[in-house]
């Protein structure tokens, strides 16, 4: 950092940020940073209602997701996007998470900036719920877009390890019986095939009881969905930010695969569920 900024949590290899993205991200040290994962504000509390374990319930999260209309929300994009390509690496690569509500303009945004897109990844959730009014398609996907710097860049891809991933590529999703009401797994087959390319549909069911199990953040990502990530774009040792960490998913697929990590969030109730998270890591 170019001025000491005071950690809100630190320990080997992670250190958490209770700060404004931007104000972080303008004191860091320019190209110092190897691969960032960003799971922006989706803009989409607008009052309206959603389907969560059979129960309707607010889709609001906070006023920190509200859209303040469509100029400031892509002025809010390109912004934070721009910081980031500052304190990127030469060869280190972006990853950006979203739905409908915001996916594009952060794409329009890395294109406006000279990044180069390289895939968009269909997080597919088997176990998403139900669209309440009827009137539209059930929302069961994110979308993911995976960007290097420029187009000159030599991104870090380890083939590999995806080719080679070693789960057992299908997906198991608890569900409760109507009939007898006890909960039992189902399995949902994939499209990947041990030893085949890994392909940009992942299946991947929403995060489990034990990933939540020190509470939830409501945009919270799947483990195996930032393990995917990191695994695949970085190496052991490399430096990963996080400007919206939340409940520091990335932070904790980072961790326990030998990365480095940097997470910043303004609201602290999350980094206090993150501080939880990491401390349990030593269990």
């Amino acid at each position: 950092m170019k001025k000491s900024l005071r950690p809100y949590y630190k320990k080997p290899r992670v250190t958490l940020y209770h700060e404004d993205a931007l104000k972080v991200l303008e004191q860091m040290k320019p190209e110092s940073v190897d691969m960032i994962f960003a799971d922006p504000p989706y803009n989409l509390s607008n009052g309206g209602f959603t389907v969560h374990a059979g129960r309707r319930v607010s889709v609001h999260k906070g006023d920190w997701d509200k859209s303040n209309g469509v100029e400031d929300d892509f002025s809010f994009h390109l912004a934070w996007i721009e910081a980031c390509r500052n304190v990127l690496k030469p060869n280190g690569t972006i990853w950006i998470s979203g739905t409908y509500h915001s996916i594009y303009q952060c794409g329009f945004a890395l294109q406006k900036l000279g990044f180069h897109l390289l895939n968009d990844i269909s997080w597919y959730k088997p176990n998403a719920s139900p669209n309440l009014s009827c009137r539209y398609f059930t929302a069961s996907h994110e979308t993911l877009i995976w960007a290097r710097k420029d187009k000159k860049s030599k991104h870090t891809f380890n083939y590999k390890e995806m080719k080679d991933w070693e789960k057992n590529y299908r997906i198991g999703v608890r569900v409760k019986c109507a009939k007898c009401g006890k909960v039992h797994e189902e399995r949902v087959e994939v499209l990947d095939k041990i030893g085949k390319q890994m392909r940009s549909v992942w299946p991947i069911v929403t995060p489990n009881k034990e990933e939540k199990k020190f509470g939830k953040h409501p945009t919270q990502k799947s483990l195996e969905l930032l393990e995917r990530v990191v695994i695949s774009s970085t190496n052991k040792g490399e430096l990963i930010l996080d400007p919206f960490t939340g409940s520091s998913t990335t932070g904790i697929a980072t961790h326990k695969h030998g990365r480095k990590f940097i997470g910043v969030d303004m609201e602290k109730k999350y980094l206090d569920l993150s501080k939880k998270r990491f401390e349990d890591l030593k269990k």
